[in-house]
């Protein structure tokens, strides 16, 4: 059983409907909102949001329940611009639902001044900006040709141009055919072979789309200087990593191993005449390549007696004739030796 008892206050009280107390649609947050707002002295120009910041509601509620009074009509609000080009937003709150042509009457009544003061002239909703101070100087048209001023050194872009006469005369020179600039069956041969690379191993699988012209101009300087391409893939496959280590950039790699192109090795008929070094111990262990078609990095190497799909090479540290991946394969009681 609830008692309930009223006293009227004697003074600083404003009357409300009990259909806008009580109102289904309405939060606790929306009804205190409006309530307040109803409360202030005539005059107040106080914004829905300083009311919120002063009764304690958060930003999400005080969102929620500006929504909710806005759909009931108890909320209408307009923006139009004031004289000197200033926005101002007006807000309408009523004590009771109006429509939005009441609403617009009610306002339309309420003019502004600058800074969202009132005024006694009538305003129109757009009005132009105001008189602006000009800027100091003639007005000139930006340059949008040409590159801006710099000392261009070494290979840069940004080289000036040359003479016409000096242009013409480069042009008529004929240009040594000493393998640097790769001809055009060549450059057809390195792109089929560039394509083969993603096979050589999983390491190269993933090239990016965007080197592969650079890797076969890079390759066509190979096969111009005399290498064929089973060279090539040789080198590749020797300039992989043999312990292991994930290829975490493979276009970066193959330019790194096909920037420098060796002299091609001599012909058959030119090779002196020598005599075959002893078949040593480590002769067995692998097939050792001849002194002057090893690279000084690749000393100490060994073919790996695995199966792969090309012959690959790795460091061993003693006597082991696979590479790391392999002997992890092999069973535990086998030998690698």
């Amino acid at each position: 059983m609830i008692y309930r008892h009223f006293i009227a206050p004697p003074r600083a009280f404003t009357q409300f409907s009990h259909d806008l107390i009580r109102h289904p649609r309405l939060s606790s947050d929306a009804v205190r909102l409006l309530t307040w707002q109803l409360s202030l002295p005539p005059g107040t120009r106080e914004s829905l949001s300083r009311t919120a910041e002063r009764a304690h509601i958060g930003g999400c509620a005080f969102t929620r329940a500006k929504r909710q009074l806005k759909e009931e009509g108890f909320v209408h609000e307009r923006r139009l611009q004031g004289p000197g080009g200033l926005w101002v937003t007006q807000q309408l709150v009523y004590s009771v639902p109006l429509s939005e042509g009441e609403a617009v009457k009610l306002l339309a009544q309420m003019p502004v001044g600058p800074a969202g003061t009132t005024t006694t002239e009538r305003v129109s909703p757009q009005l132009a900006p105001g008189r602006r101070a000009p800027a100091v100087g003639q007005p000139t048209t930006p340059p949008t040709d040409g590159y801006p001023p710099q000392a261009p050194e070494g290979n840069t872009p940004n080289q000036p141009p040359r003479p016409p006469a000096e242009h013409e005369a480069a042009a008529r020179s004929p240009q040594p055919d000493d393998g640097s600039t790769p001809s055009e069956p060549h450059l057809t041969a390195a792109r089929a072979l560039v394509d083969t690379f993603p096979a050589l191993s999983p390491d190269l699988r993933h090239i990016p789309r965007a080197m592969r012209p650079e890797l076969t101009r890079l390759t066509a300087r190979w096969l111009a200087a005399g290498h064929p391409p089973t060279a090539v893939r040789t080198h590749v496959l020797r300039g992989l990593p043999d312990d292991g280590t994930p290829v975490h950039h493979p276009g970066g790699l193959l330019r790194h191993l096909l920037r420098d192109v060796p002299p091609p090795p001599p012909a058959p008929a030119d090779r002196p005449a020598t005599t075959a070094p002893p078949l040593t111990e480590d002769h067995a262990a692998g097939p050792q390549l001849p002194g002057p078609r090893l690279s000084s990095r690749l000393a100490g190497t060994r073919e790996c007696a695995g199966e792969h799909v090309q012959p690959l090479l790795f460091r061993p540290v003693g006597d082991e004739t696979h590479c790391p991946r392999c002997a992890s394969c092999l069973p535990a009681n086998s030998s690698t030796a």
